[in-house]
């Protein structure tokens, strides 16, 4: 079971040729097809090594070769979330000392060819399309050994083959890991390309962008039920900031608050049954939480202030949250059987927009110099990390449904777009290329 783990260790330490052959009669001894399915890349450590990876253009096997651009294009999808994932680096195509291959099969690589430049894994491609069809073959070699560890065919939506290549990272993720792949999840966020704030959705690397509301107005605070069916935010289409509820399949909107006054946010619980928001009672902005048709508030929150940006405990039975009782913006936790509440954040004066992972962390912003970054804190108050630095502010984190990764918003081009990060701050990039701004990015699955 433990056959890539020790060629991998071998590959990279060089122990000599001794070494190596014990190691190969080792391996003699472990069956082939249980070997592929060893963990051998450590997701939970920060800063792990990349392995390299190459991917030549895929073969196009139409009668009538069509649709050429795709041959670059599929594998480049996928290599784009590969790196985007932060445990692969892939190689440099100008390095390549092939263009595509003559075949997928085993006794037509030229294994030599990649591993002189460096290449640890090869992705290897081929497709067809039929009308709006496209099916797609993928064949995933280890250099070093020379063996086939991932094959897939698939069909799917040409006009949506980001998608289906996504499919086939989260397969390799998946082998290589032992850890489901986010490839495939979706991010809610708000834009103004329009000249007006829409919410729009678009695919984890910031690809296939769709814009889902059109009110022509405002519409803010994006929020994913935990299974991805539905969708919050608050409409200034009608009235003044009431919160409604998109079904993410039908697209039908309803209105789940119009209370007069504030219907600020919206955090879903993690069963979905009931919605924590801001609502403004004589002068005060209290937390209540209601169910997800508006009705049977309870109120949490009974100190005078603004209390604001709910977000729930992987269980449940938690919520942090901003209050500024204290005379600045600081985190809370409040007890939901109990209502007790604590505060976590001491350091800083502005400490605002708590996201609980749901691997237990709390991602936030704080003000430092007067800029915004990103920190991470436990829920006792301990181990608060800074993710962000620069002179830019860092505003806005959502953690992904594994909790690993962060998207969040930056102003360090310029204007605010969305970006990537992994739980330790790490392979920070841009992922939205769009005009106008983007921000309060929402990660749903």
């Amino acid at each position: 079971m433990f056959s890539f783990y020790i060629k991998k260790f071998y590959a990279r330490s060089m122990l000599g040729c001794l070494t190596g052959a014990l190691v190969f009669l080792l391996l003699m001894q472990v069956d082939v097809g249980r070997a592929f399915g060893q963990i051998y890349i450590d997701i939970d450590a920060p800063a792990a090594r990349k392995f390299t990876i190459a991917a030549p253009d895929f073969l196009n096997l139409e009668a009538e070769p069509g649709n050429r651009e795709l041959e670059r294009d599929l594998p480049a999808a996928l290599m784009n979330a590969l790196d985007l994932s932060g445990f692969f680096q892939p190689l440099d195509r100008e390095a390549y000392l092939q263009d595509r291959p003559v075949s997928l099969s085993r006794k037509d690589l030229r294994l030599k060819d990649w591993s002189v430049i460096g290449a640890e894994l090869l992705v290897l491609g081929a497709y067809s399309c039929v009308g709006d069809n496209i099916e797609v073959e993928v064949k995933v070699y280890d250099v070093f050994w020379g063996r086939e560890i991932l094959g897939k065919r698939l069909l799917g939506d040409r006009h949506r083959y980001r998608r289906t290549m996504h499919r086939i990272g989260n397969d390799l993720i998946k082998l290589l890991t032992g850890a489901e792949g986010m490839f495939l999840t979706k991010i809610a966020f708000v834009g103004d390309t329009t000249g007006k704030k829409e919410i729009y959705t678009c695919s984890f690397d910031g690809k296939d962008v769709e814009q889902i509301t059109f009110d022509g107005e405002m519409a803010l605070f994006p929020n994913f039920s935990r299974d991805g069916s539905k969708l919050i935010y608050n409409s200034y289409k009608e009235q003044e900031g009431i919160l409604v509820m998109r079904d993410m399949k039908s697209g039908r909107v309803s209105v789940v608050s119009s209370r007069r006054g504030l219907n600020l946010g919206g955090a879903w619980s993690p069963d979905g049954r009931r919605i924590a928001l801001t609502y403004s009672d004589e002068g005060e902005q209290a937390l209540y939480t209601i169910d997800p048709r508006g009705s049977n508030p309870r109120r949490l929150t009974e100190h005078y202030g603004i209390n604001v940006s709910p977000t729930f405990s992987p269980e449940g039975d938690r919520l942090a949250y901003v209050s500024n009782r204290s005379g600045s913006p600081q985190i809370y936790i409040m007890d939901m059987a109990d209502g007790t509440e604590e505060r976590i954040t001491y350091e800083g004066n502005y400490n605002t927009s708590p996201d609980w992972s749901s691997t237990g962390k709390i991602a936030f912003v704080s003000m430092s110099d007067g800029v915004f970054h990103i920190y991470t804190i436990n829920p006792d108050g301990s181990g608060a990390t800074r993710l962000t630095r620069g002179r830019s502010d860092n505003e806005d984190p959502s953690w992904s449904p594994d909790g690993r990764y962060i998207v969040f918003s930056s102003n360090r081009a310029g204007s605010h777009h969305l970006y990537l990060m992994d739980a330790w701050g790490e392979n920070q990039r841009r992922i939205t290329l769009m005009d106008g701004e983007q921000i309060t990015p929402c990660w749903g699955p």
